[in-house]
């Protein structure tokens, strides 16, 4: 039984670590590059984002590897016939499938991690190699191509000659209250302080305009600095950017401060309605209100869905192996494509779609957050329905 046990280990780890190995590495170049062509990063930036990414692709390569692996091993063994020969031995089916169930599992726990580590200090590792790279970015695609757009601003120059920039035109998008910020010069000179999310530019007889508006002409040499928010997103990180252990934290903070903006506009609206200024209610002030608490409220909904999702997505290893197993001792084919297609096409069609609707239902607050495990619940009736029967024949 132990020796059984261990070939089973064997075959199946053997398998998912070396196509772990390789997934990895492709998904690892083809996100590499990605990232490098997005950002326009240098061979430095790039040999230090690779570690970042390392956990995301980690995170969506080893659902698949271990479903790939139990389909190899298990459709190979039973179309060998060792299926039935244990049961012509006595043994219980059983003890072909759960050593493969309990390693799912453990790796469905590191999944779990891999989950909280890509979104946490996976994300933010990039986002920090970037920002410290933007100046030498910005200029080298300046110095090529003239022009450097980002989400947040743009440049564009007549040329450049070393680190100062010929007749640049900065565009700053949705500063000053949604406003868009243009700052032209004969000459400029540009430095970003990563540290503050703030790009420092010193102007030669530089305009500043807002928006079509012509503010201010600055003649001479001054010094601009810009907050651009690449720190942070207005002071609050995403949902999706928090590790797992301070999400319940910042849900309670977050819930503090939807109770203090209701018992604000309580107290007001029950000021407006006893002199009777109902026309109150429909001030821009009061829209602005209830906009700041409809944000706050679904950012609730947002930090409570997170925790459910990434546990979800993590245990994805465990269920799909629990498919997997009994439909490759069913078809009994030596064809691992075939049988890996026949498992995976169904889940890729079924379970994704159940997960995205999910999440986009709890996140809006119409569901419960435990709604997201629906396509986990679903993969765990059609796996038990299929290993029951492979047990009972």
């Amino acid at each position: 039984m132990t020796r059984l046990t261990r070939y089973l280990l064997r075959e199946v780890l053997g398998v998912f670590f070396l196509t772990l190995i390789g997934m990895t590495a492709v998904m690892m170049i083809a996100g590499v590059l990605q990232e490098a062509l997005r950002q326009g990063l240098g061979i430095a930036p790039i040999l230090k984002i690779i570690p970042y990414l390392l956990p995301n692709a980690l995170r969506f390569a080893v659902p698949g590897t271990i479903l790939f692996a139990a389909c190899i091993v298990y459709g190979r063994i039973s179309s060998a016939n060792e299926v039935v020969a244990v049961k012509a031995l006595g043994i219980h089916p059983m003890v072909l499938v759960w050593p493969t169930l309990i390693v799912a599992f453990l790796i469905s726990l590191i999944a779990v991690w891999l989950n909280d580590v890509a979104v946490s200090w996976g994300r933010q590792g990039v986002r920090r190699v970037a920002l410290r790279s933007l100046e030498q970015i910005a200029y080298g695609m300046l110095t090529t191509q003239r022009a450097y757009t980002s989400d947040k601003f743009s440049i564009t120059v007549m040329d450049v000659d070393g680190k100062t920039l010929i007749e640049p035109t900065l565009t700053f998008f949705g500063m000053g209250g949604g406003e868009t910020l243009v700052l032209k010069a004969s000459e400029a000179r540009l430095h970003f302080d990563a540290k503050d999310g703030v790009l420092e530019i010193e102007m030669l007889n530089g305009r500043v305009m807002v928006g079509d508006k012509l503010t201010y002409r600055a003649p001479g040499i001054t010094r601009e600095r810009i907050p651009l928010g690449l720190n942070n997103e207005d002071g609050r990180r995403s949902p999706s950017h928090y590790p797992l252990r301070l999400i319940p934290r910042e849900i309670r903070d977050q819930r503090r401060e939807l109770e203090k903006l209701e018992q604000e506009m309580a107290a007001e609206a029950a000021f407006e309605l006893a002199r009777a200024a109902f026309d109150q209610f429909t001030t821009r002030q009061w829209e602005q209100k209830v906009a700041a608490r409809r944000d706050a409220q679904s950012r609730v909904y947002r930090l409570q869905t997170e925790p459910w999702r990434r546990w979800a997505n993590g245990f994805s290893c465990f269920f799909f192996v629990l498919v997997g197993v009994p439909l490759a001792i069913r078809l009994r084919n030596s064809d691992f494509w075939t049988t890996f297609g026949l498992c995976f096409l169904p889940i890729l069609l079924g379970y994704y779609p159940l997960l995205a609707f999910g999440a986009d239902r709890a996140k809006a607050g119409d569901l419960p957050p435990y709604v997201v495990w629906l396509g986990n619940a679903v993969l765990c009736l059609v796996g038990l329905g299929m290993l029951k029967r492979v047990i009972r024949y």
